[in-house]
């Protein structure tokens, strides 16, 4: 049977092509109704780190239903909770301690901007309440995240209903938009939010956001080092608060437990989400300092925020659940591990292919940047489809990976991320190499 728009009733995210129906998941892979087997490259969308089918994750939700499987946030905890709040924060950056539990990223990043906002408020700054933010960054879909987004794509059909939020360029060192090389640079580009502060007013905004490790908007973007230490500088000078991002880097995924620690910051509020629950339950937070939380609860009495799935009590059992097995397994470790085995692969990959531009990433989250001349670094037309090209073929042969597109200039650029459940193993990488190799080939016939 096939499943796809406008057969049935459900409203596909692609409407434009067929589903396979999977009906079970081990490991890294994943069973359609047919038998096919496929091998889970990226995730999902960058999220499974403990892998699929974790019948611990399914008992400890189940049992958590039986007992109490919602109570409203402003009326009860849940022992559940209390000891998921406990084990996070034992992980989290130091000094972020008070978690709000969510379900979603754009949700936790939209608790974020309001919990910056009141924070200022409520220490005598009314005026601000504007958040910085870089452009091919990804902060989520609802209006709020989107208006923080640096995708042009996902912004344009709504740039009527977005907020006047301020954008700086990224940390792309492969295409530097200010044509300088890294480490002569000076650091321009965080040098630029510091311009950009003193352009729109310091007085206005409350906050920076940043992805550490950039996502699919830009593909796995590591930043150089000393940026990260330089935007936290500029913060703590012009007095914004430092979100940090995490949804896609953090529990565990680029080899540390938050991306940040690669690079020792100290980020105000957390934003969280994705491998927090392995993809079992929608499941998300934003996390912030003791003082933070504290201002709040003094000026206002807590956090003027709410959503009726916030705290929820199966989704904390789920999370619970997985913060356990990243544990006991030494799954942040293995991914570290596994990390630098795919890196080593991906770089032969890059030598060998004449589209390859660059690999890049920490951990588990990698990305391959695809280009019409290595040495120019001139990028395909976005009518050549090549992102999708390689997407469908792999497919084909077995392979999910994760897109990306338009990170040039707007429209045009190329990638794919790769980042497979922690568990995998080198020979599964290997597969995964041995895949896209064959992948690579057959598109560089087509187009040659």
């Amino acid at each position: 049977m096939e499943y796809g728009h406008p057969r049935g009733h459900v409203f596909y995210r692609k409407m434009a092509r067929s589903y396979p129906c999977i009906t079970r998941g081990e490991g890294i892979y994943l069973y359609d109704e047919n038998g096919k087997r496929f091998i889970d490259g990226s995730g999902g969308a960058i999220v499974v780190n403990i892998g699929h089918g974790q019948k611990e994750v399914a008992q400890a939700a189940m049992e958590q239903m039986a007992q109490a499987g919602f109570v409203h946030g402003t009326q009860f905890t849940t022992r559940v909770m209390e000891e998921y709040a406990e084990a996070l924060a034992g992980v989290l950056p130091q000094g972020i301690d008070k978690i709000y539990f969510l379900s979603g990223g754009s949700e936790s990043v939209e608790a974020a901007v309001k919990m910056a906002r009141q924070y200022q408020a409520d220490s005598g700054e009314v005026e601000r309440w504007r958040v910085a933010s870089r452009w091919n960054s990804y902060h989520g879909n609802t209006l709020g995240a989107l208006s923080l987004t640096g995708r042009t794509g996902s912004r344009k059909p709504y740039l009527p209903l977005l907020i006047n939020f301020p954008h700086f360029p990224p940390p792309y060192c492969y295409r530097c938009s200010f044509g300088l090389t890294y480490p002569q640079c000076g650091l321009e580009c965080a040098k630029a939010l510091e311009k950009m502060i003193q352009m729109e007013g310091p007085e206005t905004i409350s906050a920076v956001i940043l992805e550490p490790v950039g996502g699919a908007t830009i593909g796995a973007l590591v930043p150089p080092e000393g940026y990260l230490s330089k935007i936290q500088e500029i913060c703590r000078r012009y007095g914004l608060l430092y979100i940090d991002d995490e949804v896609m880097a953090g529990m565990g995924r680029t080899g540390r437990w938050f991306a940040v620690e690669h690079w020792g910051v100290q980020p105000d509020i957390v934003v969280l989400g994705k491998g927090m629950s392995s993809g079992y339950f929608p499941l998300s937070a934003a996390a912030t300092r003791a003082e933070v939380a504290e201002r709040l609860k003094e000026k206002g009495g807590g956090f003027v925020h709410g959503h009726t799935y916030s705290h929820h009590p199966v989704a904390c059992a789920v999370g619970l659940t997985v913060l356990r097995i990243l544990q006991r397994n030494r799954l942040v470790e293995r991914c570290r591990e596994r990390g630098n085995y795919l890196m080593k692969k991906l770089e032969e990959l890059r030598a060998s292919s004449a589209i390859v531009g660059d690999v890049r990433g920490k951990g588990l989250m990698t990305a391959i940047e695809f280009v019409k001349d290595k040495k120019t670094k001139e990028p395909f037309p976005r009518s050549a489809k090549v992102t999708e090209k390689i997407l469908d073929t792999a497919f084909e042969h077995g392979l999910v990976l994760y897109p990306g597109t338009g990170f040039v200039d707007g429209i045009n650029g190329d990638m794919v991320m790769v980042g497979p459940p922690f568990v995998v193993e080198e020979k599964e990488i290997d597969e995964i190499l041995q895949i896209l190799k064959a992948t690579l080939s057959k598109i560089e016939e087509k187009i040659s």
